[in-house]
């Protein structure tokens, strides 16, 4: 069933993405349609919600309408320039309202399956539109700073480290490395000359980077540097042998607000909506004539609290 809805799906979008493609086709070529407003009416247009763009068997289908409804079409009219988003959903209103037509007229709409989806449809709808009154509309730019601002304050303060380093694929290729430096060679000119890694034009430079960032062994023997000097022995890791050079070591500095604002509201918007549903289900009465789909459930409730 997930496959023929995805079958559809692609074939309603590219129907209609191929049918105004003349459209797009016409505007870059510099063409003009005799039919189509200027800049001043199609700017009114747009700004008009109530505009009747079509009437289907006698129904009005507004502007506010088709916009509404594209957002439920497929993802692909949302890459679409506005006027062409609008044409290929009021041509995908069309389609869906003649078939529903033929569609009701066999009854379809009369089965107890059917009836059941519509169920569930007008459930996730309400569900939807009252958590985005609830939770998400309420979050504010002042509720995103401040929970930005408590999580930089809880963070534990850590060193960051930059350094260079030269990968090669032995141990042997890794020692003789080793003794060009104390004797003298460029740790740069030796990264450009030798390293296989993809830092080795920069000199082996990794930049700055945090705990964590690199595997286990390498940030180990980073760390354990003092700044200025290299390992005296090759490090080992899945990627093959380093030789590695601490340049500088600073405290970590946090991630701009800008960086992660929206991440922080991801985590505002979870964890409302958790505290959310946590209050309102308590109104509900639920009873499980299944004691181990019972106990999955509450299992899989506490571990989202």
């Amino acid at each position: 069933m997930n496959q023929l809805r995805k079958t559809l799906s692609f074939m309603t979008a590219a129907v209609f993405l191929t049918g105004i493609s003349s459209v797009a086709i016409a505007q870059d070529t510099g063409k003009t349609d005799p039919a189509k407003p200027d800049a001043a009416q199609a700017d009114a247009a747009k700004a008009d919600p109530n505009k009747v763009l079509a009437t289907i068997n006698g129904t009005k289908i507004t502007q506010k309408d088709v916009d509404q409804i594209s957002t439920d079409l497929d993802p692909q009219f949302a890459r679409l320039p506005d006027d062409q988003r609008r044409l290929a959903a009021l041509a995908a209103i069309i389609d869906i309202k003649s078939l529903s037509a033929k569609a009701e007229t066999e009854k379809l709409d009369q089965t107890p399956e059917f009836k059941a989806r519509m169920e569930f449809l007008k459930d996730r709808a309400l569900h939807n539109d009252y958590f985005k009154q609830q939770v998400v509309d309420k979050i504010t730019d002042a509720d995103v700073r401040a929970r930005y601002d408590k999580e930089m304050a809880a963070m534990p303060a850590q060193n960051e480290v930059r350094a260079r380093h030269i990968l090669v694929k032995t141990k042997e290729e890794a020692e003789a490395i080793i003794k060009q430096l104390d004797g003298g060679a460029s740790f740069e000119d030796v990264a450009k000359e030798k390293s296989t890694d993809g830092s080795a034009a920069q000199g082996g430079d990794l930049g700055y980077f945090g705990p964590g960032q690199m595997v286990p062994e390498f940030d180990k023997a980073a760390n354990a540097l003092e700044i200025g000097k290299y390992t005296k022995e090759p490090v080992q890791t899945q990627f093959g042998f380093h030789v590695i050079k601490l340049e500088d070591k600073r405290p970590q500095q946090p991630p701009a607000f800008d960086q992660v604002k929206d991440q922080v509201k991801s985590i505002l918007i979870r964890e409302r909506y958790m505290e959310l549903v946590k209050k309102d289900r308590a109104d509900l009465k639920i009873e499980y004539t299944d004691p181990e789909t019972e106990k999955a459930i509450k299992a899989a409730t506490e571990a989202q609290q």
